[in-house]
């Protein structure tokens, strides 16, 4: 079955949505906005937010093996800063609302380690990239296919 292609059914509305990204981009800084979108992106099983942010990560300088790793961060703690670590584990949380809500621990971890201006964009870009990948997953937004050479 064919889905709507929100973008095109209300283009005033998903322009705006669109246009928090870059702003948080520049308050959380490139990598740490790559990996929030990359990691909410794993949790919701978006394919196309996924392939996407990963070929933005990578264009911009972030390592293979930190973005497979991602995916099993808690795993791999010395490929990842204590404050990437508290921004994910908030990011988790977050995303995963239903479950538990957000900790004071998680909460606490991420305000050792930014600011009140960060924190708020970590908060915000969270909750951007959850709405973006329930668009992405409830229209089937696909990734291109792309043949290595």
């Amino acid at each position: 079955m064919k889905r709507v292609t929100v973008r095109d059914q209300i283009p005033e509305i998903y322009g705006k949505i669109l246009e928090a990204g870059p702003e948080l981009q520049k308050v959380l800084g490139d990598t740490l906005s790559e990996l929030v979108k990359l990691r909410v992106s794993y949790l919701n099983g978006c394919a196309f937010c996924v392939d996407k942010h990963t070929q933005d990560a990578l264009s911009q300088g972030e390592s293979q093996q930190r973005l497979f790793l991602l995916a099993v961060w808690h795993e791999a703690p010395a490929h990842f800063t204590d404050a990437e670590r508290a921004a994910l584990e908030l990011v988790d949380q977050i995303t995963r609302l239903g479950e538990h809500g957000v900790s004071d621990e998680a909460y606490a971890a991420v305000a050792e380690h930014y600011s009140e201006r960060e924190t708020a964009a970590l908060i915000l870009a969270a909750a951007h990239m959850n709405l973006l990948n329930r668009v992405g997953v409830t229209t089937h937004l696909h990734p291109p296919v792309r043949r290595s050479s």
